[in-house]
C-alpha cells in the first residue's frame, strides 16, 4: 500500500519528545513564528507538521496531545485540503509529464505573503506548511526569507526539510528546529502492523531491517517489490566471488518492468555493503558478512562503494541505460567491471 498522505494520517509514533516541545510552545504565550522540521526521508516530518497545524487550527491549547480525532471537522477539512486557514506549498505536478516538478516555484512561495497577512477566517491561526523546503530554488528561497523577516501576527510557518544544509543560513537561523530521528524497531513494527496487516510477520520484520527507521521507506519498499529486490541482493552477496557476468543481465531483466527497481536495487546493494563493512570493523558482523568482507581489503570496499554510488548518480542524473548500469554494477562487485 502507498504511504498514508500526511495530511490525512492520524498515526505518529516514535517522536514523543518533538510532540512535547510543540505542545509546550502552543501552551506558552510566545509561539515562535517559524519552525524547521528536519530528519531523514520517511520518518514522519510532514505527518508531524500537519498534526501541529491541526492542533493549532482546532484550538484547545490545553490539550495533552497533538492528536485530533479523525472525525473532528478540522481533521476532515485539513485532509480534504479545504481548510481556509491552512496553505500547503510543495512541488507542483507538471501537467505534461504527470510528475512533480524538480523545484518549488517562486510564484507559489510569493502566495505565502498574501495568505499570512489575512485575518484568520476562524479567529485562530493562519498556518503555512512548505513540504520539501530543500526543493526551493534561489528565487523561491529569497521570497520565503522576506516572509520570515517580517512575520505577521497569528501566523505560523512550518518548513518540512530532509536536507536543511540546502537552505539559506538566514532561513535556518530564523526558525526553531525540530529534528526527528529514525524510529526504533518497536515503533516501526507497530506502524507496519497497522499499515500492512496482510503481510506476513517475517516479511514485516525484514522491512523493519531494510527501512532503517523510516516507515515511509518501508511502505515504499513493500509497494515496489522491495522484498524481492532484497532477496536478489542477498543472493548476489552470498554467491561472491562466484558471480558470472550473466547474473547482471538476469537481475536487469527481473527489474526491467519496475520504474523504481534500479534505484531500489542500487540503494540496497550499497547499503548492504556499507553495513557488512561497518559491522565487521565493529566486531558485530555475522559469519556471512565476515566471509564477504574478507574477499577484499577494507579500502577496496570503500572504493567499490564510491564507484557504485557514482554509477547510480550518473545513470539517474543523465537518464542513462539502467540495464547496462546494473550489468556494470554487478560486474564491479564480482571483480569483472
Amino acid at each position: 500500500m502507498p504511504a498514508p498522505d500526511p495530511r490525512a494520517n492520524p498515526l505518529l509514533l516514535g517522536h514523543a519528545e518533538a510532540e512535547a516541545m510543540v505542545l509546550d510552545a502552543i501552551r506558552s504565550t510566545r509561539m515562535h513564528h517559524a519552525w524547521l522540521i528536519t530528519g531523514p526521508d520517511g520518518v514522519g516530518k510532514a505527518t508531524l507538521a500537519f498534526r501541529f497545524a491541526r492542533r493549532l487550527l482546532a484550538g484547545q491549547p490545553e490539550a495533552q496531545t497533538l492528536a485530533l480525532d479523525p472525525g473532528h471537522p478540522v481533521f476532515r477539512r485539513v485532509a480534504a485540503g479545504t481548510h481556509a486557514d491552512l496553505l500547503t506549498i510543495e512541488r507542483e505536478i507538471n501537467e505534461k509529464t504527470g510528475r512533480r516538478r524538480l523545484q518549488i516555484a517562486v510564484d507559489d512561495v510569493r502566495d505565502i505573503t498574501g495568505f499570512m497577512s489575512l485575518t484568520p477566517a476562524e479567529g485562530g491561526w493562519r498556518v503555512v506548511i512548505v513540504d520539501g523546503a530543500e526543493d526551493m530554488n534561489a528565487s523561491s528561497a529569497n521570497a520565503l526569507l522576506k516572509v520570515l523577516e517580517e512575520p505577521p501576527p497569528r501566523a505560523i510557518l512550518l518548513l518540512v526539510c530532509a536536507a536543511p544544509g540546502r537552505l539559506l543560513p538566514t532561513i535556518r537561523s530564523r526558525c526553531r528546529r525540530l529534528r526527528l530521528s529514525p524510529l526504533d524497531d518497536a515503533s516501526m513494527a507497530t506502524l507496519l502492523a497497522q499499515y500492512l496487516p496482510k503481510l506476513a510477520a517475517d516479511e514485516r520484520d525484514r522491512l523493519v531491517t531494510l527501512a532503517e527507521g523510516s516507515p515511509g521507506r518501508a511502505l515504499m519498499l513493500a509497494e515496489d517489490e522491495g522484498l524481492a529486490i532484497a532477496a536478489m541482493v542477498d543472493k548476489l552477496l552470498q554467491d561472491l566471488p562466484d558471480v558470472p557476468v550473466s547474473r547482471g543481465y538476469e537481475i536487469a531483466d527481473a527489474l526491467g518492468r519496475s520504474e523504481t527497481g534500479f534505484s531500489v536495487f542500487m540503494d540496497m546493494l550499497r547499503a548492504e555493503i556499507a553495513a557488512a563493512v561497518r559491522d565487521s570493523v565493529r566486531g558485530r558482523a555475522d559469519p556471512d558478512q565476515e566471509r564477504v568482507v574478507a574477499l577484499r581489503p577494507l579500502d577496496a570496499w570503500g572504493a567499490l562503494w564510491q564507484d557504485l554510488t557514482r554509477l547510480q548518480n550518473e545513470t539517474e542524473r543523465f537518464s542513462l541505460d539502467k540495464r547496462q548500469a546494473i550489468v556494470a554494477g554487478v560486474g564491479m562487485l564480482g571483480g569483472t567491471g
